[in-house]
């Protein structure tokens, strides 16, 4: 399925979101190799962990298809994308 710039930032932002959950978990239990993790634990993070994978190949692949679509180069629509998902313009203040 083809994306639009805007549906490929969008994921993007979906895809850092569930990094950032990932993250927070690995912060909130520490490192498993300093401290044993619960079963509870283990299965939040690997869950977590694999839904950030998941969505991270989404966007990869959808990357993809729009640069071969748009005939330019997967790394710079790549960027583009990461940097729109990342660093928002503002929105124009309102009188």
């Amino acid at each position: 399925m083809a994306h639009t710039f805007d549906e490929l930032v969008e994921m993007q932002r979906a895809a850092d979101e569930a990094h950032g959950r990932v993250l927070e978990l690995r912060d909130t239990y520490g490192r498993p190799t300093s401290t044993p993790w619960s079963s509870e634990q283990t299965e939040a993070y690997e869950t977590a962990w694999q839904h950030w994978r998941k969505r991270a190949g989404e966007v990869q692949a959808a990357v993809t298809v729009h640069a071969q679509e748009q005939d330019k180069p997967r790394f710079g629509i790549e960027a583009a994308v990461r940097t729109k998902a990342r660093h928002p313009e503002p929105e124009p203040a309102t009188t």
